[in-house]
């Protein structure tokens, strides 16, 4: 009879431990990117001291179970233990992980189900990433605690009982790194890689040449990283510096070596992450130029140096370069050049694809060249478009010997498309309509909404970018345009430049939130996109990021100023915020309002003398915005 009632005790004990009303009971699930389907139950798991994985083939899930087991023995002290194999699949275990023996034909090759029941955890997929991407949801159930790297002591850690079914909408999930411009450490890309994959991407674009820099060992031509990894160290407005001077050193950059490479693609690969290599090539050459001139058709190109963020180009419906930084494609010796470098890129990354830029070629030094007339001739090309397109299809034949797909900017269309070559179409979505149209697979990533190293709030108080993007107008993006063939959008990207990006930190502030909205663009079904939603979601994951010390851009908060027309008398300024439910408060008089000060309600007619229109965003009596300082002569300026 005792050990009956010490039964029962240990039975109640154990329920109590693992199946208890939640503290966050009806408080909705922020798993981003949403969820193909998600049901919550009542009650939650609560996760033992010391807690069992399970795993139906250990070496397969190894990077599921070290991510679960770093983030739970770092956070929140939990001893873990792992036992794998058949042998072990009746021993008691808080979490499971299964890979299918037969294929789950709903959930492809990255989706995952998981479950959170009173007993424990399962997450089951058909392959590994599926595992692995498992687990970035469940961390997103349990407590934003979880992502320090301090231990903390003192807090339940459960998980709300669930049952997900997930998988992408698209294979390509991408996230475009600029290290050309500024260089980021090969630690630094690892870190990158991972905030990447706690929102499921899985593509690392890594632009390696602009004319800034050229950052990748390539042993067959030395002086590409004795020269071109290298400017002069510049701070302010990129493409306002001062030329620089002779004597000043040229020791700002870096590079890759070959071993750095095969580093960061093993990490990569751990994390079911690829890494696609950019050379930029016809066009933002300069580093390769400066490094071997006898690339260029310029005459004098032997005085020519990577550039360090001075002015060296007119921007405008017609591009004009200032200096020569195209490669001449009426030049052997430059496809003698472009075979040796992709002969050693094609050996480093094992991914598909090798993206060969192809972008923002300005054709006026092309123009002047004896060589490239005598090649127009030879080749009856009729204009510079043709030009640059019979260097793209020469390009792409070096390319496929090498084993690998050609990938290029929009700009590669004109002219005419060399065959079996992809396209990113940046310029908006029209080149990727039209390279679809033609049977070519797209990768769809708009400048209009994925471009996240424009301004996300007014550039009264963003570091000033030619341009905007907002957090909302990001989320708008869908890559399949209506008239498309779905099956040749591949998916899409979110592209970090980092002309005006110095530093990891400044790298964090422009790429989340909005890393976030484009994150389930690309993974979750457009029908289950909502934006208020989305908001509720993103608000408790700025609790994550400050927890995990990851910088973030809090404009999506702010308002958003409206000029009136030129015609408006008296002059008008109307506000509006991309967030529902925040009340906008403002002053005339030079000081700063909170919420004592007057609400805004509608358009607002500056007092005569005014000078300075100061506004704070709050939520109820919380302030939630910066204070923003708005000249009434800078509205003036931007009238319609």
């Amino acid at each position: 009879m005792k050990n009956l009632l010490l039964l029962i005790c240990c039975s109640i004990a154990t329920s109590l431990l693992y199946s208890q009303p939640s503290p966050h009971a009806g408080k909705r699930i922020a798993i981003i990117p949403e969820p193909v389907s998600l049901k919550q139950g009542s009650g939650s798991f609560l996760l033992p001291a010391r807690l069992t994985i399970w795993a139906s083939d250990e070496k397969a899930s190894r990077s599921a179970i070290r991510l679960l087991q770093h983030k739970l023995s770092t956070a929140a002290g939990i001893r873990v233990e792992v036992a794998g194999g058949i042998a072990a699949a009746n021993r008691p275990a808080a979490i499971k992980l299964a890979l299918n023996a037969s294929p789950d034909e709903t959930i492809g090759q990255e989706g995952y189900r998981l479950s959170v029941t009173g007993s424990g955890i399962s997450i089951a997929a058909n392959q590994p990433a599926g595992l692995y991407y498992g687990v970035q949801s469940l961390l997103q159930l349990l407590p934003e605690q979880i992502e320090s790297a301090q231990l903390i002591k003192d807090l339940q850690w459960e998980a709300p009982l669930v049952e997900i079914v997930d998988y992408p909408r698209f294979g390509w999930r991408g996230v475009l790194l600029d290290v050309a411009r500024h260089f980021f450490t090969k630690e630094e890309v690892r870190d990158f890689i991972d905030d990447m994959t706690r929102y499921k991407y899985n593509l690392l674009h890594f632009h390696l040449s602009d004319d800034q820099g050229w950052r990748i060992e390539i042993k067959a031509l030395p002086k590409l990283t004795e020269t071109g990894a290298w400017n002069v160290k510049k701070q302010g407005y990129f493409g306002t510096f001062s030329k620089p001077l002779p004597n000043e050193p040229r020791n700002y950059g870096g590079f890759y070596t070959q071993e750095d490479i095969k580093e960061l693609v093993a990490y990569a690969k751990e994390r079911f992450v690829n890494i696609m290599p950019e050379i930029d090539v016809p066009g933002h050459s300069l580093a390769a130029i400066a490094s071997y001139p006898e690339l260029s058709c310029t005459p004098g190109a032997n005085q020519y140096k990577v550039n360090s963020g001075e002015n060296f180009m007119k921007w405008g419906p017609k591009l004009t370069a200032l200096v020569d930084n195209t490669l001449c494609p009426a030049n052997e010796k430059v496809y003698v050049f472009l075979d040796k470098v992709f002969s050693e890129i094609a050996a480093l990354f094992p991914f598909d694809y090798i993206h060969v830029g192809g972008d923002e070629c300005a054709k006026n030094f092309w123009e002047q060249s004896a060589e490239v007339r005598s090649l127009m001739q030879k080749e009856k090309l009729k204009n510079m478009e043709e030009v640059q397109a019979y260097f793209e299809r020469r390009l792409q034949k070096i390319i496929a010997a090498k084993g690998k797909k050609f990938m290029g900017w929009d700009e590669i269309l004109e002219g005419g498309l060399a065959p079996g070559a992809a396209v990113m179409s940046w310029r908006g979505v029209k080149g990727g309509i039209q390279a679809a149209k033609l049977g070519h697979e797209v990768v769809m990533t708009p400048s209009t909404h994925t471009y996240v190293d424009l301004m996300q709030g007014d550039p009264i108080i963003e570091p000033r970018v030619y341009a905007s993007v907002l957090l909302k107008t990001s989320y708008q993006f869908d890559p399949v345009p209506a008239g498309v063939d779905a099956r040749l959008i591949k998916g899409g990207q979110a592209n970090l430049w980092t002309e005006q990006i110095y530093n990891t930190r400044h790298l964090q502030y422009m790429l989340w939130p909005r890393g976030l909205s484009i994150a389930e663009s690309l993974w979750s079904p457009r029908e289950k996109k909502s934006w208020d939603g989305f908001i509720d979601k993103v608000e408790r994951h700025f609790k994550r990021f400050d927890i995990a010390e990851i910088k973030y851009s809090r404009a999506m908060y702010d308002p958003i100023f409206v000029s009136g027309k030129k015609t408006d008398n008296p002059f008008k300024i109307a506000l509006e915020t991309q967030i529902d439910g925040l009340d906008i408060y403002y002053s005339f008089d030079n000081s700063f309002p909170d919420h004592f000060y007057p609400r805004y309600a509608g358009p607002l007619i500056p007092p005569k003398d005014a000078v300075m229109l100061k506004v704070i965003t709050y939520r109820g009596k919380t302030p939630v915005g910066r204070m923003i300082a708005m000249p009434i002569d800078e509205l003036k300026k931007r009238l319609r």
